[in-house]
């Protein structure tokens, strides 16, 4: 009775979890669409007009926005476990996808857009090393996915999503530390610019520390000692 009351618990929490992610990725969809067709003079472009005169600005700005929903969204197919042992093929092509857009388009140009990002070098560091560190995340999670080192490859998937949630989170603690501060906005930018990837990629290590960590551990009984390990007098 217990185990299925926990059970149906996970079950909920994981069904909040990913409505939760689907309402942010429409919300996300919003702000994309603000960008088509392309063009220079909506919403955040407006701040970098010392900049779009550069063509290889301007390319790298439509490839991210363009490729961000589909990483979000194929990102979001790596993780539940129905859609792994259901639709292996599925989970298969949409990490394929997710991993391709990362390292080859989404991951390149975001790094472009950090060299020109507003908020100074506080805020270009930020940015050029979370796209560095995602491209180098999901580089790692492919090549342990190849080996068929299967706890790794989920590792690293989560240190992964976990950059790519930083569209997300990144916009979510400017609008909350605006609501509570009121702070001048090139401060906020310089906050949340580190606040909105180091604060997931911690989550994601704690998540990899309780749920991999443990299963990795040797599992001792009552003595302290490994089962199966004779004992060695001292």
């Amino acid at each position: 009775m217990v185990l299925n009351k926990l059970i149906n618990i996970n079950k909920a929490g994981y069904v909040v979890w990913y409505g939760v992610l689907l309402y942010f990725s429409y919300l996300m969809l919003l702000i994309t669409l603000q960008y088509i067709p392309a063009r220079l003079n909506v919403a955040f472009l407006l701040t970098k007009e010392d900049v779009t005169g550069m063509l290889h600005y301007r390319i790298a700005f439509f490839a991210h926005v363009y490729t961000g929903m589909f990483v979000l969204l194929t990102g979001m197919l790596q993780f539940p476990a129905y859609v792994r042992t259901r639709f292996p093929i599925l989970h298969k092509w949409s990490g394929r996808v997710y991993a391709f857009l990362i390292i080859v388009i989404t991951g390149p140009a975001g790094f472009i857009m950090g060299i020109y990002g507003n908020g100074g070098w506080v805020s270009r560091s930020a940015f050029c090393l979370l796209a560095v560190l995602w491209i180098a995340f999901t580089l790692r999670a492919v090549l342990a996915a190849r080996a068929r080192r299967f706890m790794m490859h989920k590792a690293w998937m989560y240190r992964s999503y976990a950059l790519t949630l930083s569209a997300i989170s990144l916009r979510f603690w400017k609008w909350l530390f605006v609501l509570l501060f009121q702070p001048r906005p090139m401060d906020v930018y310089h906050v949340v610019s580190w606040l909105g990837w180091v604060g997931n990629l911690l989550v994601a290590e704690l998540i990899i520390y309780y749920s991999f960590g443990k299963a990795r551990r040797p599992k001792l009984d009552r003595s302290g000692v490994q089962p199966g390990r004779p004992v060695v007098p001292q």
